[in-house]
């Protein structure tokens, strides 16, 4: 890898012979564990100048028509997450001169809150070929990370580096967007992104599933990375449109959230996208069934009859998947551009038979894409159920696919990958020029990605629409043996025992191996509820940039071994806090929490009156525990606090910084995720403290009082006081 320093600048060319296609990737880290940034991605031509509204890339305008530009999502890392972009250079149009790379905050952070500021570019087969660290920010709010720009008919990088104090409007406004000044003024920190373009934008969810559908309100804000509530109004040129535009509606209409399980939503943003086309995505309101009784079962495209083997189960995974991927270009691209694939007409194939010894093989699944003439093809390998990838027959693929000229093989499985622990063990001979790519999805990353689609950005047709919906349904129904991650594994028995004989001793292997499957747990958690919520939901990793995943999971198992806890963070986006999870193997107890952070300037018994109205359909167990300067104060469950809100207040009158919410569960034995199972267990602690209580928290604090109001209110204050 070429590290790079500020100012510098490289031919690709130099680093590798294809580099059609790259990755583009930004991370950072943050010692809380809540820091982050949005990216965007601008493409300028000759003058530096963008040519237009679509040429404009951020949350809620994420890919290009032609694929030459997708912004793939963070993606959890060893230190934090990342940030990727896939840049098809070879479909970019001629006058495109440069493609700036950039990232902004919001809320008014800043990037010195933010540790290791990065930015990497790696080619199609997933090599890192240079790095460019920024280890002097301060108080920018957005940051030019890099720029791939056109020389004689080569792209080169360049490390840019530069700062912004005036956020992503200062920024765009240099690249000639248009800033509606009146607008922020009007919003007072409102930073507010329309769409990108009239023509290349994505709308968020709209009501019915035709063509044609009428965005509701809250179809504007469901939409994932909705516009942020505190950010500078932001508009490309000519992207605005009637103020009476469907969504151009309040994102505070009561409608405006997505709904999680239980059909409560999350947090309101306080404004909507404008938007100029409309996609499908499925109706929020199922209709009336005609059918006479429960007994009637809809047809199904996909049906899932009681397979007699596991192998009848791959094949029809399989085909099922590849066939829609081909047949709805968003997913397909989906899938598929963070592995290198150019974007261009897709065709899918199954039980393809290539020569390879004595014997011929046959991958599961080949995928080909072709742009310009030239062919990507990727090779597949699918596992359902719990059967696990086997080392020879991914190695055999990468043989053949070497010998073949093919880019990549993709394995499929109810796994789910985790950086320096790979699923399978392969080799590969430094001596062939061509290289290959081993990449992994899992089935629930799929059916995220269909969730996604279908219930919160949209695709082009109500058809489409219509494709993911049976693929969804197929995927988590219970014969498919497409669930995803399921089993704890093998150790996860023994070590319960363990801990609770307390015979089990520090640097017991088993131990790393339970820690590596809750951390798998926790990953598809995040994939699960982030497809309900249409919103961006991570794990937290508080590790610095280069520690040592193997060392840092001994730790963790160490720690298992001395307290009997497994412990994760959660991050999603449009929460104020984030969700811790304990499972406390010694108890057979779940805790699900957050930490709220008290309005600013409010007096105490406002706050805590506040605080039960917003939890006023929360469960009667949640506990609520007062945290103070100096530590924790008093604690109560709220059917106790309900009639007396005082008695959340510290008798010495210490100030209050916030309040922690729990909720218990009680864990289940099995190691699998059957109605009594450790992983079924964590999935409903996890969705009914997200819907019951978290979903409501973004009312509390927004009612803050001017200093003029509480100097009015003095006499109220010292009585609360």
């Amino acid at each position: 890898m070429h590290e790079m320093s500020k100012g510098a600048n490289i031919g690709l060319a130099a680093l590798s012979e294809d580099v059609g296609s790259v990755v583009v990737g930004l991370s950072w880290s943050s010692a809380t564990g809540d820091g982050d940034a949005d990216v965007s991605v601008l493409l300028v031509d000759a003058d530096g100048k963008v040519r237009g509204d679509s040429d404009f890339y951020f949350y809620n305008h994420p890919a290009a028509e032609d694929g030459s530009v997708q912004l793939l999502g963070k993606v959890p890392t060893e230190n934090g997450s990342e940030d990727r972009i896939s840049l098809d250079l070879t479909a970019l149009p001629a006058d495109v001169a440069t493609v700036v790379v950039a990232a902004s905050q919001y809320g008014g952070a800043c990037f010195g809150d933010l540790d290791d500021l990065r930015m990497s570019v790696s080619d199609r087969s997933g090599e890192v070929l240079l790095g460019f660290s920024i280890p002097d920010a301060t108080i920018e709010t957005a940051f030019i990370f890099g720029e791939l720009y056109r020389r004689n008919d080569e792209w080169k990088f360049r490390a840019v580096g530069q700062g912004y104090e005036t956020g992503l409007a200062g920024l765009a406004t240099d690249f000639g967007i248009s800033v509606d000044e009146g607008e922020a003024e009007g919003e007072g920190q409102g930073e507010e992104l329309s769409e990108a373009g009239a023509e290349a934008a994505p709308a968020g969810p709209s009501a019915p599933v035709t063509d044609t559908a009428q965005g509701s309100p809250a179809d504007a804000s469901s939409a994932p990375g909705a516009p942020r509530a505190d950010s500078a109004a932001l508009i490309p040129a000519q992207a605005t449109g009637p103020a009476d535009h469907p969504a151009a509606a309040p994102a505070d209409h009561p409608a405006a959230a997505p709904a999680v399980p239980d059909g409560t939503p999350p947090p309101a943003r306080r404004r909507g996208a404008r938007t100029a086309k409309k996609k499908v995505t499925l109706p929020k309101a199922v209709k009336k069934s005609l059918a006479e009784n429960d007994s009637w079962k809809p047809a199904r495209l996909f049906p899932v009859p009681s397979y007699k083997s596991d192998r009848e189960r791959e094949v029809r995974a399989t085909s099922v998947l590849l066939s829609v991927m081909a047949e709805v270009p968003e997913f397909g691209r989906r899938l598929t551009a963070g592995f290198g694939a150019p974007a261009g007409r897709m065709q899918t194939f199954t039980e393809v038979s290539l020569p390879h010894g004595d014997t011929p093989k046959r991958p599961d699944g080949v995928i080909r894409t072709e742009r310009a003439g030239k062919l990507w093809t990727a090779l597949v390998e699918t596992k359902t159920n719990g059967n696990p990838l086997k080392s020879e027959q991914v190695q055999n693929y990468m043989d053949i696919a070497a010998r073949r000229g093919y880019e990549a093989v993709i394995t499929l499985s109810n796994d789910v990958a985790l950086e320096g622990s790979p699923l399978v063990e392969v080799k590969t001979d430094g001596r062939r020029k061509h290289k290959v790519s081993l990449w992994h999805l899992s089935w629930a990353e799929v059916a995220h990605q269909a969730q996604m689609l279908i219930r919160h950005e949209g695709v082009g047709n109500a058809a489409h629409a219509w494709l993911l919906q049976e693929l969804l349904h197929y995927l988590q129904h219970e014969n498919s043996g497409c669930h995803g991650f399921q089993n704890m594994g093998p150790s996860w028995v023994p070590v319960r025992n363990g801990i609770d004989s307390e015979t089990l001793c520090q640097g017991d292997p088993r131990a790393v191996e339970v820690v590596e499957s809750w951390e798998r747990l926790i990953r598809q958690v995040c994939l699960r509820l982030g497809g309900e919520l249409g919103q961006k939901a991570l794990p937290v990793q508080r590790a610095k940039r280069g520690s040592d995943p193997k060392s840092r999971r001994a730790e963790l198992a160490d720690l298992l071994c001395e307290e009997g806890k497994l412990s994760a963070e959660l991050r999603v986006d449009g929460a104020r806090s984030i969700l811790s999870i304990t499972a406390d193997l010694r108890t057979g107890k779940i805790r699900t929490s957050i930490d709220v952070p008290a309005p600013d300037g409010s007096y105490p018994l406002s706050v805590a009156k506040r605080l039960l109205r917003v939890l006023d359909e929360a469960p009667a167990d949640l506990h609520v525990e007062t945290l103070l300067e100096d530590g924790k104060g008093p604690r109560g469950t709220l059917e106790r606090l309900r009639p007396e809100p005082g008695d959340l207040l510290p008798k010495d009158g210490a100030e209050i910084t916030g309040f922690r919410l729990s909720l218990f569960k009680g864990m289940g034995n099995s190691r699998g995720g059957t109605e009594s199972g450790f992983i079924r267990s964590i999935d409903d602690a996890v969705d009914r403290f997200y819907s019951s209580v978290v979903a409501h928290l973004g009312q509390f604090g927004e009612q803050r009082r001017s200093p003029r109001q509480r100097s009015a209110a003095g006499g109220e204050g010292t009585a609360a006081g």
